[in-house]
């Protein structure tokens, strides 16, 4: 109560100052951002750089030669007189020369802003051409603060964690809105294909309120490929050694002052492969249909109107379990095991802006998606079906210019009925039934950024105050502080608390996928809890060498938690409200090294500590490994015909639900063991082409036992929610992509 309190009084801190600033974007002649720019006074050293969006905010305090000088590497310099403007546009001409035409773009595939009060690691399109990416889950191979895991083993549906915790603790928005939660957390990561992504920012901790409260661990952005920046035409087709095929195509077009963005996604279902012998299918077969049609007009950073709406269609299959499986015969009986999962989910986006002038734009976003689901998790039936509804409208002041104050209104309604029945072989499971939640949540926010000694000092303070229908007021804190000590080293600390309502059959999809009985065993209230942590960022550049170095702490400590307790009776799931002390400590180290333009390396370590108090003994919680190893390298010459990129992955033994109850052949160990995962790709560039071939799991690591008690899928110890590793082993895969720009 006391951290909320003094976050709350954060709010209220004072709008000083009276300095003015010039705001702009930097583009090249294509009118693509330009990330990193430098933007300089002539004759000073005060100066700034662009972010993501190629836009920079420049004071001009005690500035009496009113020219900015613009450089890029492989662009050539401008100078831009600044007499009344406010706010400019630039775009750069690339150098003729050549020999500077070939040199290597000055920004690695992630990077962490400089700019970006809240520690945000960029993850661009480069980076995201080092690995293949066939969906949003597949994003991550090179990224040590995300992790991708398997949630089903038969469906290999994924979910994303951040600090170790679930994915459901971190906030996933696709273009900056909240698009995926509830019946679409389950299988919405992998809804969205690797090539419709134009750049992913995630965030740990504390962040901004705007988007909502239920970030507690952090939040992964999804910028989607604009029909501004975009290449005109995408063509991408990949199969792998299970020889499951994925078509991706991606068009733009520009219609007078409106510009658009057409996509399909394909995937096909690949063979029946059973390597580990278990008579189950080491991956499911999958069908994907996926239509993406984006349309901007104006831009945001101009005063005026200007919007984007974006509309999407996907419609999925996967069928999963005993390599006999047949869905035409043995669906929801006891023929055969199987899992088949079907779902359409059409949605919907918009966001417009007005911008008055430079100190006032007003912003509305709104979003819709219905999501209806039909899934057999071999005699479970599971039917779903979900409308969700978002908007947000806010007030954007930029007030004596060192602030940035927004305020608004936002509106939550989400409906989501689930129905589970028992056809055959009910071992006695008590969980069947109807589930409906439905909720309205109003609220209002107000953010501030406050911008000190020419922004090396910055602080966003901010408050949202929501109202469910069900569970009364919250109050949601946030603060997050930004210190320069110099040009290469910045620290950033930041505290806030989140909450949210569970979903907990979408998010905790394992329960229905086994025979274990669920006992809700009271009244499930919201999950708290309250984050904070820190970071420091040191940069060194050089001629031959670029250097990063990276050290966060971040700490979790929830006041209600909600985590299937599968110790008390291993047949059986308790659900209930835990408010005693459950904490995550996670602390990450990162060094990345580019030589020579040519080289890039990156190590990262990650220490992570999840556990509960439960009768003063300290309860580690499943399935987290406490040490992580992630290193990665890659290799381009200067001419970028062709780049090869590797990345290595180590995971610690990791602690599994106990088992000692079952009988003997049943029973699991009580950790896993370590284990390694090396991927490797190279990518040939002939042209206008690019040609990739790559392996995943080139050690061929599989777990052993992945499903417990596979021999007998429809007995009472069967049980997918023992897996810890990877099932299917060694894949090759080999793609070609074609792009006109």
């Amino acid at each position: 109560m006391k951290s909320i309190l003094f976050l709350s009084i954060l709010i209220l801190f004072p709008f000083l100052s009276n300095a003015q600033s010039i705001t702009g974007t930097i583009t090249n002649e294509q009118e693509k951002n330009l990330i990193g720019a430098n933007v300089y006074w002539i004759n000073t050293n005060k100066g700034t750089s662009t972010n993501a969006k190629g836009f920079f905010k420049l004071l001009t305090e005690k500035i009496n030669d009113k020219r900015i000088i613009i450089s890029y590497i492989g662009y050539q310099n401008d100078t831009v007189k600044i007499t009344n403007q406010l706010n400019i546009n630039v775009k750069l001409k690339k150098m003729g020369n050549i020999n500077t035409v070939n040199v290597k773009e000055k920004n690695p595939g992630i990077f962490i802003s400089s700019i970006d009060p809240i520690k945000t690691e960029v993850i661009t399109q480069k980076e995201l051409t080092k690995s293949a990416c066939c969906d949003l889950a597949g994003c991550f191979n090179t990224q040590s603060s995300v992790k991708s895991t398997t949630t089903n083993i038969v469906t290999h549906a994924k979910e994303l964690k951040i600090l170790g915790l679930s994915g459901a603790y971190n906030q996933i928005l696709i273009d900056g809105m909240p698009l995926i939660n509830g019946l679409s957390y389950t299988y919405g990561i992998s809804g969205i294909p690797g090539t419709l992504v134009n750049t992913i920012y995630v965030s740990k901790g504390a962040n901004s309120i705007l988007q909502g409260y239920e970030s507690i661990t952090g939040q992964i952005n999804v910028i989607l490929k604009e029909p501004d920046y975009s290449e005109k035409l995408l063509f991408n087709l990949y199969t792998n050694s299970f020889l499951e095929t994925q078509l991706n195509i991606n068009y733009k077009q520009k219609f007078k002052k409106w510009r658009t963005l057409l996509s399909g996604h394909i995937t096909q279902p690949g063979q029946k492969i059973d390597h580990n012998s278990d008579s189950f299918l080491d991956i499911p077969l999958l069908t994907r249909y996926l239509i993406y049609n984006k349309w901007k007009y104006g831009n945001q950073e101009e005063w005026g109107l200007s919007s984007t709406i974006g509309v999407k269609f996907l419609n999925e299959n996967r069928i999963g379990g005993q390599v006999d499986f047949n869905i035409e015969y043995d669906q929801g009986t006891m023929n055969n095991y199987g899992q088949t999962i079907t779902f359409t989910q059409p949605e919907a986006y918009t966001k417009t802006n007005y911008k008055i002038n430079n100190q006032h734009n007003f912003v509305f976003i709104a979003s819709a998606f219905n999501q209806k689901q039909k899934s057999y998790f071999g005699t479970t039936l599971y039917e779903a079906k979900q409308n969700n509804i978002y908007a947000n409208i806010q007030h954007e002041l930029t007030w004596n210019t060192k602030h940035n104050l927004k305020t608004g209104f936002s509106y939550r309604h989400q409906y989501i009925k689930e129905n589970i029945d028992f056809l055959q072989n009910n071992l006695n499971r008590t969980y069947a039934g109807e589930y409906i939640k439905q909720e309205q949540i109003p609220g209002v926010f107000t953010e501030n950024t406050f911008n000190w000694k020419d922004s090396s000092v910055v602080m966003i303070t901010g408050l949202r105050f929501d109202s469910h229908n069900d569970f009364g007021n919250f109050l949601t804190p946030r603060c997050i502080l930004k210190y320069d000590f110099n040009k290469k080293t910045t620290a950033r600390i930041s505290a806030g608390s989140g909450w949210r309502t569970i979903n907990l059959f979408s998010e905790n999809i394992k329960l229905l996928a086994s025979s274990k009985d669920v006992i809700i065993s009271d009244d499930l209230e919201p999950e708290k809890a309250i984050n904070y942590g820190a970071n420091l960022t040191h940069n060194i550049y050089g001629n031959k060498l670029n250097l990063q170095l990276t050290f966060d702490f971040y700490k979790t400590q929830f006041l209600n938690q909600i985590f299937p307790d599968y110790n008390i009776d291993p047949i059986k799931a308790y659900i209930n409200n835990f408010t005693g002390k459950s904490i995550s400590n996670a602390f990450q180290a990162e060094i990345g090294l580019e030589f020579s333009k040519k080289i890039g390396l990156k190590l990262a370590y990650n220490y992570i500590d999840v556990y509960r108090i439960i009768n003063e003994e300290k309860i580690t919680l499943p399935f987290n490994p406490k040490h992580r190893i992630m290193n990665s390298l890659s290799f381009q010459p200067l001419n970028k015909k062709w780049h090869l990129d590797l990345n290595f992955h180590y995971h610690s033994k990791q602690t599994l639900p106990e088992t000692s109850s079952n009988p003997i052949e049943y029973q699991i160990p009580k950790e896993s063991e370590p284990y390694s995962l090396i991927n490797a790709q190279f990518t040939k560039t002939i042209k206008k082409t690019d040609i990739y071939i790559g392996c995943e799991n080139i050690l061929n690591f599989t777990q052993e036992q992945p499903i417990l008690s596979w021999q007998n899928p429809f007995g009472q110890y069967f049980d997918t929610s023992t897996s810890w590793g990877p099932s299917k082993g060694r894949e090759l895969y080999l793609g070609i992509r074609f792009k006109i720009k």
